[in-house]
């Protein structure tokens, strides 16, 4: 019989969890639509990067990646009719969000970084069912379709480089290792930081799913859209595969709202077109939500408390919210070779304390991952301005020391790159880098085990997190983090930021948030079965990080997946398409 539905099934968000299962049920058949609230992006607007060799395959949705000041940078929650950028930043007390926006979702701007939880994550807070040993199927399914790799031994970048040192400084050496990233590379190639990344060096070929990619050319600009092409971000295998499997993907369509409908589901979004919103919605059996550990919260929220269209969902709905233990702590290198955060592969190796190794136990309790850092130079400015205008409207001495703070360090670094792009001054830019205070800072980056006791809820009619600053395990861990990064630069000659923003105001950053529709073993412990199932709404899942019910300890992204992997071979078995 025909289905009654518009589709067989409507994902809702493109990350890590809804390009996974978008994929597995279009393969299984299904008439699948992906609804997706933010742009296509690519190196080059109107077209289609991966469908053709020379990246010109016309596509009117396609954006541009923000690169000028006057660019789409942020998207704006309150009025993303406005500003539907490619960052979306989330500013709570004594915590901020950084997200991506866009087809792809968290791989746009993730640090390309594929590594699996550390069995010890699943000993406590997870459903019996979801095991390290039970998952490593489902790494295996990721490992297929992102293809990992370490960087070539000729590509390592300066960074890389001083973690590693600094590991073996500090009798850590063992703990160091490469991590496995989803890039592509000409092993061929040898890069050195002292020289402008050339774009050109970047060479051609199809993935192993048929679409079009380059080669790394250590351009750093990882995090804001690799211009070469050469991520293995999700419209390049998962969304790419679906789409070949006849799904669609309709950017710029936010949903507001979910309701059963007959056997199925009603979803109703708006569409961002022209500066304003045009109401719209379609039907389908099955309903994915996959809008991240933020937006699939507050969505199911939503329908909860506002529209009322799920009122028997979990009253463990937005409880257990982590941050994932995400530290930052820059330290100036200046007595050594210049690090270029700018320059090369974002990350590239790591130093986990999250077991015993032949250095002995993880230091205390506390378990943590470190990694080498970079950030795209294009995107300081940007970021800064946007830190100091959210934090605008909040009142009192640490807000004011807080906007201070950024906007000076805006004006040095925007100061030296004015001065090196004079054309006067062309002959002396190799002297601006050499005093540029930038191109000797080096990010100190870790994931932690914190408490995880975060409750995202809405007040008057708007997405709050109380995240608890005080809660001895986060503390602990966050404590121990700083102190082993003190470690780390010092043994290299690194000088060393106070962490102010923590010590004084208990306030961090996170790319990594976890849980507010978490697993449980039943609806008084969770939001969703181990299946990703929402308890007491047949049909209808959530599949991305909202449903992890633990910190990590280690960037989320490959975990993610393979517990999409495993929601989706759960749906396509249980829930079959209806014969024609």
């Amino acid at each position: 019989m025909a289905s009654e539905h518009d589709f067989d099934a409507v994902v809702i968000g493109s990350g890590f969890g809804g390009s996974v299962t978008a994929c597995r049920l279009a393969e299984a058949g299904n008439t699948v639509l992906v609804l997706e609230r933010g742009h296509r992006w690519g190196p080059e607007r109107g077209h289609r990067n991966e469908r053709s060799k020379d990246g010109d395959d016309p596509d009117g949705d396609v954006m541009a990646f923000p690169r000028a000041a006057g660019d789409l940078w942020m998207w704006d929650q309150l009025h993303p009719e406005q500003s539907h950028g490619f960052i979306d930043y989330r500013p709570f007390p004594h915590m901020g969000v950084i997200q991506g926006s866009g087809v792809g979702g968290g791989s746009l701007i993730y640090a390309n970084v594929l590594i699996e939880a550390d069995p010890s994550s699943f000993e406590e807070g997870w459903p019996p069912e979801i095991t390290s040993s039970h998952l490593r199927t489902y790494y295996q399914m990721v490992d297929r379709m992102l293809e990992p790799r370490t960087v070539p031994p000729t590509q390592w970048s300066e960074r890389v480089k001083l973690l590693k040192e600094a590991a073996e400084r500090n009798g850590w050496g063992d703990r160091f290792q490469l991590v496995e990233v989803a890039v592509r590379f000409d092993d061929e190639l040898v890069y050195e930081s002292s020289k402008r990344p050339d774009p050109t060096v970047s060479k051609r070929w199809r993935n192993r799913h048929g679409a079009w990619q380059g080669t790394c050319a250590q351009l750093g600009n990882c995090d804001l859209g690799c211009d070469v092409g050469a991520r293995n971000t999700l419209d390049k295998n998962y969304l790419f595969v679906a789409e070949q499997r006849g799904a669609k993907v309709w950017p710029l369509h936010l949903v507001r709202s979910i309701a059963p409908d007959g056997r199925g589901y009603r979803v109703y979004f708006d569409r961002i077109a022209e500066g304003r919103f045009h109401p719209g919605n379609v039907s389908g059996r099955l309903v994915i939500v996959a809008a991240g550990s933020l937006g699939s919260t507050e969505l199911l929220l939503r329908c909860k408390e506002q529209y009322r269209t799920l009122p028997e969902l979990s009253a463990f709905l937005g409880q257990h919210w982590s941050s994932n233990g995400d530290v930052l702590t820059p330290a100036f290198q200046f007595f050594r070779k210049r690090v270029y955060p700018g320059r090369g592969l974002a990350f590239a190796g790591h130093v986990q304390f999250l077991h015993e190794t032949s250095a002995g136990p993880a230091p205390g309790r506390s378990r943590f991952n470190i990694e080498d850092g970079g950030f795209p130079y294009q995107a300081i400015r940007a970021l800064v301005r946007h830190l100091a205008r959210a934090r605008a409207t909040r009142k009192g001495l640490s807000a004011w020391i807080f906007r201070m703070a950024v906007r000076s360090l805006g004006a040095v670094y925007g100061l030296f790159h004015w001065l090196a792009g004079l054309p006067i001054l062309k002959s002396l830019r190799g002297l601006v880098e050499r005093l540029d205070p930038t191109n000797y800072l080096m990010p100190w980056i870790a994931q932690g085990m914190d408490g995880g006791d975060g409750v995202l809820h809405l007040k008057d009619g708007e997405l709050m997190l109380d995240w608890p600053p005080d809660h001895r395990a986060t503390v602990s861990v966050i404590d121990k983090i700083y102190e082993t990064h003190k470690k780390l630069a010092r043994a290299t000659r690194g000088l060393v930021f106070p962490p102010i923003a923590w010590k004084l105001f208990r306030f961090l950053v996170t790319p990594h948030p976890l849980g507010g529709c978490n697993m449980g073993v039943d609806r008084a412990h969770g939001v969703v079965d181990h299946k990703g199932e929402v308890f007491g709404y047949p049909g209808l899942y959530v599949a991305d990080g909202a449903i992890v019910p633990e910190a990590l300890g280690v960037n989320p992204a490959k975990t993610i997946a393979a517990l999409a992997e495993r929601i989706a071979e759960h749906i396509v078995g249980a829930h079959p398409r209806p014969a024609v």
